[in-house]
Formats: C-alpha cells, sequence, structure tokens
C-alpha cells in the first residue's frame, strides 16, 4: 500500500509541475531595469512625516538591498549590517493595516514606489494561472501560517522582485524577479553581491 501511495504522490507531484510549466506560457516575461530609470524614481516615506526622496539616495554612498513586495530577506538584516549595507522595502502602495502587517516581518524602512518603477519596466502579474501553480498555494499557505496574510485589494496580484545595488558606478549587481507568489531569491547570491559591494568600495 506504502508503494502505491508513493508512486501516486510522484505522479500528483509531476502533473503539477506539468501544470506550473504550462502556465509559464501565459505569464509576461521580465525585462531588466533600467538603473536610470530606477535611480530618478520618487519614493515617499513611510510611518508619519511623509516627506519624498529619489531612490538612488538609497544606495549611492553604500550600496543597498531592496525588498520589492518580498519579506523573506529580514532574515539577512544582521549580516547585511556587519557588511554595511543596508536593507530597505519598496512597496508599490500605502493600503493601512496591511502595510502594517508587512511591517511586522520586515523592521527596516520602507517606502512607497507610486509610479510602481521598480516593477517594470513592463509590469508583471500573476492572474488566473495562480490558480493552477502549486508553488503558489503552498507559498500562501506558508505565509498564512507564520501570520503574514495580506490581501488582494489594490494592486495585490503585481509581482516584485529584489535589487542589490551598488553605489556609485558599480550598478546592479543582482536582480530577481519573482515567478509567482513567494518565489524566493537566493539568499546566498544575496549576500554575494553584497560582499562584491564591500570588495569593490575598499579595493
Amino acid at each position: 500500500m506504502s508503494t502505491v501511495n508513493a508512486v501516486l504522490k510522484v505522479v500528483v507531484l509531476y502533473l503539477a509541475e506539468l501544470v506550473s510549466s504550462v502556465s509559464d506560457w501565459f505569464q509576461t516575461k521580465p525585462e531588466w531595469a533600467n538603473q536610470e530609470v530606477l535611480e530618478n524614481t520618487e519614493l515617499k516615506t513611510t510611518g508619519g512625516g511623509e516627506s519624498r526622496q529619489k531612490a538612488k539616495t538609497l544606495w549611492e554612498k553604500t550600496g543597498a538591498v531592496i525588498m520589492v513586495e518580498a519579506t523573506e530577506l529580514s532574515s539577512l538584516k544582521s549580516q547585511l549590517q556587519d557588511l554595511e549595507v543596508p536593507l530597505f522595502a519598496v512597496v508599490k502602495e500605502n493600503l493601512g493595516k496591511e502595510l502594517d502587517c508587512f511591517k511586522k516581518f520586515f523592521s527596516g524602512k520602507v517606502y512607497v514606489d507610486q509610479k510602481r518603477n521598480f516593477y517594470g519596466p513592463q509590469e508583471r502579474w500573476m492572474c488566473l494561472s495562480m490558480f493552477l501553480r502549486v508553488g503558489v498555494w503552498r507559498n500562501l499557505w506558508r505565509a498564512y501560517r507564520r501570520g503574514f496574510g495580506g490581501t488582494l485589494r489594490g494592486e495585490g496580484l503585481v509581482l516584485g522582485g529584489v535589487f542589490v545595488i551598488g553605489p556609485a558606478q558599480q550598478g546592479i549587481l543582482l536582480e530577481h524577479r519573482e515567478k509567482e507568489f513567494g518565489d524566493k531569491v537566493n539568499m546566498l547570491a544575496v549576500l554575494r553581491a553584497a560582499r562584491q559591494i564591500q570588495d569593490n568600495t575598499s579595493s
């Protein structure tokens, strides 16, 4: 009986991956960001006393790791602090309680990108195909168990990502675009890019 269950599990997982790969055909392919556009993006601070500033001020002196609608990178904050590379979050809208919930999982500064340049050059949406992807359901369940429910209000279906941007002329050292909700960036790749910032600055 256990052998039959194991075979069924393998078949179900195979079919789930097959459906997910088919749903890839309906997703917009990511386009790489234009650093000049990102630099000139106007970001709005959150948490009272709101002000506006050019995005390049976040990384022009020290470089930075920037999460776009992601929370998992918070676990790297102490390691990034050791490297003297700050960690910021950029969201597309301030929806009150939803942003408060986001901040429970992220203790750094959060900015709002109202023009959504950090989601471009071409925005990518997770539409009906999300219901066909096992990874989405798995990630939603994991987030729910952690207490991060989120909502689909506003532009809740837009996919985000992660940037590691170096100071001065170092440019974009790492760019990760979500393939689906909860598609995590490789943490070691983020740390390698952050160390590259430090190595290039000290050399």
